[in-house]
């Protein structure tokens, strides 16, 4: 991708858990930026609870120390831009969680994230001879949330036109600013590789995190699990979209 915008952050995402849940899309409108419109799967709302590790992790090209390394989980669904000339397909945050302060004030400061601080903690560990097991976990008012899945230990890449496509080809996040306002940034990696997932776990205050309208989406079996491996990426400086006045 071709870009005039510098390099706000670069990092590595791995290890990205990915449970899926549709949903009325009348509960992501608050949240839904202007200009942008919900991109629906096989005319379905998804969004994702997703678990990955942020490595190697720098801000304008600075390593901060303690903030190099760590979870996080966040609740995001998907929407498209058009500028003009073609749509852009990204992610909309509901909630970011992670267990650094200073990733938190930059985040919610500069682009408008809704990104709070919680203890968190992450475990790798073989499942028998084929598979792997993920956990991320998180401390709310004292107990711990869990997201995970065990994977087979296998890697493919993405096949065009297929769910997992649609979930992890997104090159654009869009932040609501205001009701004709949009901070709108691009992220870059490669296409991931991804890998079957046998089994995934997902234990959470879904109230207290996201609000009572997520909770009966949030509260069943998946519309589906995926797992991505994972790349270096880079967050380029954002610039914000204003709708015109009528």
């Amino acid at each position: 991708m071709v870009t005039s915008k510098s390099r706000f952050l670069t990092a590595q995402w791995r290890n990205l858990v990915m449970l899926n849940y549709e949903v009325d899309p009348e509960i992501l409108k608050p949240y839904l930026p202007a200009a942008t419109e919900i991109d629906l799967w096989e005319g379905k709302a998804l969004v994702s609870m997703v678990g990955f590790m942020f490595q190697d992790t720098r801000v304008l090209g600075i390593k901060w120390p303690f903030h190099v390394n760590f979870e996080e989980v966040n609740l995001r669904f998907y929407v498209r831009h058009f500028d003009g000339k073609k749509w852009k397909r990204g992610a909309v945050f509901v909630s970011e969680i992670v267990p650094k302060s200073i990733i938190v004030v930059i985040a919610n400061t500069l682009y408008k994230e809704h990104y709070r601080t919680c203890p968190m903690r992450h475990s790798i560990m073989k499942s028998g001879p084929n598979h792997t097991q993920f956990l991320y976990e998180w401390k709310v008012n004292g107990k711990w949330n869990k997201l995970g899945a065990t994977v087979r230990n296998s890697l493919t890449p993405i096949p065009a036109g297929t769910p997992e496509e649609f979930i992890f080809e997104h090159y654009w996040g869009y932040n609501r600013l205001t009701d004709r306002k949009t901070m709108q940034y691009q992220v870059e990696h490669v296409s991931w590789q991804i890998a079957e997932v046998k089994d995934f776990v997902f234990e959470a205050d879904i109230k207290e995190l996201y609000g009572e309208a997520f909770v009966p989406y949030l509260s069943v079996k998946p519309y589906s699990a995926f797992w991505a491996n994972g790349s270096e990426i880079a967050v380029r400086i954002g610039d914000k979209l204003v709708l015109d006045e009528v």
